[in-house]
C-alpha cells in the first residue's frame, strides 16, 4: 500500500468538494461566508427531488483515489434517503453507468440505515461520513452523479472526491472499477439469488456486501456463494461453505451472553464483516412529522436485518471470458437444512476492462423501500 511513496511518480493532484467543483488548480475555499472571504462559502450542495446532479466531471485520464460523502438520513417527508439517493460513475463517457447503486448500500450501509463500517476500502466513520478507497482509474474522462429519488430536495450533501491526474500512458492497461446492486423482496425458493449476471470480460471480483431481511424464523445462513467462470455451466468453480463462512465467520456469529442467552455477534476487520445485525425499526428514532400523534404508536418492531462485506483485496477472483455470482437461500432450524425465502438486496464489485456497466432501468421508491 505504501510502498508507492518511496520512489517519486509524478502525477496532479486534485479535488473536487461544493467550494471548488472543477478540481481546479489554486481555485479551492474561494467562496465567502458571513465570516468573511474565503472562509468556507460552500460546503455543502442541495438535491433537487427526481434530479441527476453531477458532482464531478474529469476531463483526461486519472485516477479517483477516495470519495467521502455525508447525508442526511432522514427529514420530516421520511427516512431511507440514503436507499432513495443513486451513486452513479461514468467511464470514458459511456452511457451506461459503471457504478450504479443506492449510496448508502454503496458504503455497506443497508436498509437505509446508518451504522459504522471499518474496513479496508470502505469506512462509515460517525456519525455518518462515509468513505471509499477503492482505487478508480479512467482514461479519458470520469462523471459522478447523484439522483434524488427521495419525496423532497435533500439539503445539505457534502462530498470531496480526491483523484490524480496521470499521462494516459500511466493508465492505458488499467482496469474500471465497477459496482451493481441488485434485489429480490422474495427470493424464490430453490432459485438462486443472482448477485451478479453473467458479463463476457475479463478482470478481477473484488467485494459483496449483502444486506438480508429474514422474511421466516430461525438462522438464514447456509446458502453457498457460486462463483461461475469462464464458460462454468451447471456447477461452479468456486464456492463457500455457507453464508457466514464465506463473511468469514463461523457457527453463525454465535456469542454466549453472561445471563446464559445466546446471540450474534457483529464485528469489522479490514477484509470482512457483520457490522449490523438488528431487530429493531430505527427509522423513526429522533423523528417528527410535527403531527400530534407520536410516531412510536404503532411500535418500533422491524424484521431482522443482518448487513454483511467481504472484500477479495487480497484473493481477487480472477475471469478471463465471463462470470456469474449467485447465492442459495439455505436455512436451518437446528433440526436440518431447509429452503427459505428472505429478502435480499447486494453489491457487487469488479474490475473489468469495460468502461460501460449493467444496464439496467431506473429503481422506483417501491423497489427501493426497505422492510
Amino acid at each position: 500500500m505504501f510502498n508507492n511513496l518511496t520512489e517519486f511518480s509524478s502525477f496532479e493532484t486534485r479535488a473536487i468538494t461544493p467550494e471548488n467543483p472543477t478540481g481546479e488548480k489554486g481555485k479551492a475555499a474561494m467562496t465567502a461566508s458571513n465570516l468573511g472571504k474565503s472562509r468556507k462559502g460552500r460546503a455543502s450542495i442541495t438535491l433537487p427531488q427526481n434530479e441527476e446532479v453531477t458532482i464531478a466531471e474529469i476531463k483526461g485520464a486519472g485516477v479517483i483515489k477516495h470519495l467521502w460523502f455525508t447525508i442526511r438520513d432522514h427529514t420530516e417527508m421520511g427516512s431511507f434517503i440514503m436507499r432513495n439517493t443513486i451513486l452513479r460513475i461514468y467511464w470514458d463517457n459511456e452511457t451506461v453507468p459503471a457504478v450504479n447503486c443506492p449510496l448508502g448500500d454503496f458504503f455497506c450501509n443497508g436498509f437505509g440505515e446508518r451504522y459504522n463500517v471499518n474496513s479496508c476500502p470502505i469506512v462509515v466513520a460517525p456519525s455518518g461520513g462515509m468513505n471509499s478507497y477503492f482505487e478508480m482509474p479512467f482514461k479519458k474522462a470520469a462523471k459522478i452523479t447523484i439522483t434524488n429519488l427521495f419525496k423532497q430536495d435533500i439539503r445539505s450533501f457534502f462530498y470531496t472526491i480526491n483523484y490524480e491526474l496521470h499521462e494516459e500512458t500511466d493508465v492505458k492497461n488499467k482496469l474500471y472499477f465497477h459496482a451493481y446492486w441488485n434485489r429480490e423482496r422474495e427470493t424464490k425458493i430453490k432459485q438462486d439469488y443472482s448477485l451478479l449476471p453473467q458479463i463476457n470480460d475479463y478482470g478481477y471480483y473484488i467485494g459483496t456486501f449483502i444486506a438480508l431481511t429474514a422474511l421466516e424464523r430461525y438462522w438464514w445462513g447456509e446458502g453457498e456463494f457460486k462463483f461461475y467462470l469462464d464458460n462454468d455451466q451447471e456447477f461452479p468453480t468456486v464456492t463457500s461453505t455457507g453464508m457466514e463462512d464465506y463473511f468469514g465467520g463461523a457457527w453463525a456469529f454465535h456469542q454466549n451472553n453472561q445471563d446464559g442467552t445466546t446471540s450474534m455477534a457483529t464485528f469489522c476487520t479490514p477484509y470482512l464483516g457483520f457490522p449490523y445485525h438488528s431487530n429493531i425499526d430505527h427509522s423513526r428514532e429522533h423523528f417528527s412529522t410535527g403531527k400530534p400523534n407520536s410516531p412510536h404508536a404503532f411500535g418500533n418492531d422491524g424484521l431482522p436485518q443482518n448487513a454483511l462485506y467481504r472484500w477479495h483485496l487480497v484473493d481477487p477472483i480472477e475471469f478471463k471470458q465471463n462470470i456469474h455470482v449467485t447465492l442459495q437461500q439455505i436455512g436451518n432450524d437446528d433440526i436440518g437444512l431447509f429452503e427459505r425465502s428472505d429478502d435480499l438486496s447486494s453489491v457487487a464489485y469488479w474490475y473489468g476492462s469495460k468502461a460501460a456497466g449493467i444496464k439496467t432501468d431506473l429503481p422506483t421508491l417501491t423497489s427501493l423501500r426497505p422492510r
